[in-house]
């Protein structure tokens, strides 16, 4: 897999699309290692990248995206973030508290970091700066952030988890809604530190008149959270109906109730949306394709029983699993990691009796933080693109939340229960 590597690696710096790499370095090692099956192989890659795309669970991603699309067309973002301002302003660290929360509410509609980052950041970004907070913070502050719309539900991470390991989607959906409050609260414990010492100005008091404007403008955006998490739990929906759902109210919401949109941008958000899903599909497609060769190999036969030994302990293997997804998704795009790594780790899982739920949330939570993490988090290039600025600017002040957000997992990982409560008094537990 030598030669895998280095051509995965070379496309990669000379800033090749991820799904490009990933699907040319695995026809170039065919044609190099395997030249007489490469035909045949090449027609098996193919079946499989088709396979990959296929699971009827997979529908409800394109609609949560184009639900995403809708409103960040719209107005409900700008609501969103005035209602919360005007509840928090005026505190030491008001501004990046208000950016945590709107990140997480913003979550219960897209599930996308990278939407959430476009959505969010475009908008606070020039408050923070004009309030005093420097640009590598706001930057940092932003992408970060966006990480806990992978935990929050309709989260797209959970989506592709569960279709690759055949787990329940739904308590999925539950599972990550605690530890997304809890990465909210220890961001915004560290935003008012950072505020009191830095000795940025607070904004003013709103007055109840002010917050009740804004209650009353922003609260609609409310009814996402509502229509796909409840929807699913009342027993309503399944989470490809809550998913249509979604969108519908998302017509309703941005051209009948805010009246912010014109068909034109309608029909923009609809064609941006096949875009983000072509892109997304390609991604889980070639993971597949991936997956298979590597099994097809017997590489996972080789690597990992003197990785995790003959009778490995559930920590040990939850360990283990973190790491590798915290590294993988360094590197590549958290799509492509969970669909291949899943299914090869799966076997090991089951074994040492890991609670499948947890460890999907485990994974999701490392995948999300790979996602702002360098090399080649997906949201670093993704602020690099929105807010124009140089790379080491963008992750200029990203330790602290990266390490905020590894002693979340260790506390997740001590905790189980953060994540699995909800889960079990769904399933009467």
């Amino acid at each position: 897999m030598t030669l895998f590597g280095i051509s995965l690696a070379s496309m990669l710096l000379f800033g090749f699309p991820f799904m490009v790499t990933l699907l040319g370095s695995l026809i170039l090692y065919l044609f190099v290692y395997m030249p007489d099956f490469a035909p045949k192989m090449i027609i098996t890659m193919v079946q499989q990248v088709i396979t990959g795309v296929t699971p009827p669970a997979l529908v409800c991603v394109p609609m949560f995206i184009l639900s995403a699309s809708i409103i960040t067309s719209g107005e409900s973002s700008i609501r969103l973030i005035r209602m919360l301002k005007v509840f928090v302003g005026h505190l030491p660290g008001g501004l990046p508290i208000t950016t945590n929360a709107s990140c997480t509410l913003f979550g219960a509609v897209s599930g996308s970091t990278q939407a959430t980052v476009a959505a969010i950041g475009g908008t606070m970004r020039p408050m923070l700066l004009e309030a005093g907070y420097s640009s590598p913070f706001t930057l940092g502050l932003i992408i970060n952030a966006s990480d806990i719309a992978f935990l929050i539900p309709p989260s797209i991470g959970f989506i592709v988890y569960g279709v690759a390991t055949s787990t329940s989607i739904g308590m999925l959906f539950l599972a990550g809604i605690f530890p997304g409050l809890l990465i909210l609260v220890m961001f915004s414990i560290y935003c008012y530190i950072y505020s009191k010492v830095k000795k940025i100005p607070t904004l003013p008091r709103a007055s109840w008149s002010e917050r009740m404007t804004a209650v009353k403008d922003g609260l609609p955006v409310m009814g996402f959270p509502v229509i796909i998490v409840g929807g699913i739990y009342a027993g309503f929906f399944s989470p490809t109906e809550a998913a249509a759902a979604a969108v519908l109210y998302a017509l309703i919401l941005e051209t009948i109730i805010y009246k912010s949109l014109t068909f034109e941008r309608i029909v923009d958000a609809f064609l941006q949306t096949g875009v983000i899903t072509g892109v997304v599909f390609i991604l889980v497609g070639a993971g597949q394709a991936f997956s298979f060769l590597i099994g097809f190999l017997q590489i996972p036969a080789k690597l990992l029983p003197p990785l995790f030994g003959t009778d490995p302990s559930m920590l040990w293997v939850i360990g283990i699993v973190v790491v590798v997804y915290f590294v993988a998704c360094m590197f590549v795009d958290p799509i492509v990691a969970i669909f291949i790594l899943s299914p090869v780790f799966q076997p090991y899982v089951v074994g040492a009796g890991v609670d499948p739920i947890l460890l999907g949330t485990l994974v999701t939570l490392q995948a999300a933080i790979g996602s702002a993490t360098p090399p080649f988090g997906c949201d670093i290039f993704t602020a690099q693109l929105i807010f124009r600025r140089p790379y080491l600017e963008v992750i200029g002040h990203a330790l602290p939340f990266l390490l905020i957000l590894i002693l979340a997992t260790i506390i997740l990982i001590a905790f189980p229960q953060i994540a699995l409560f909800l889960p079990n008094l769904a399933m009467g537990g």
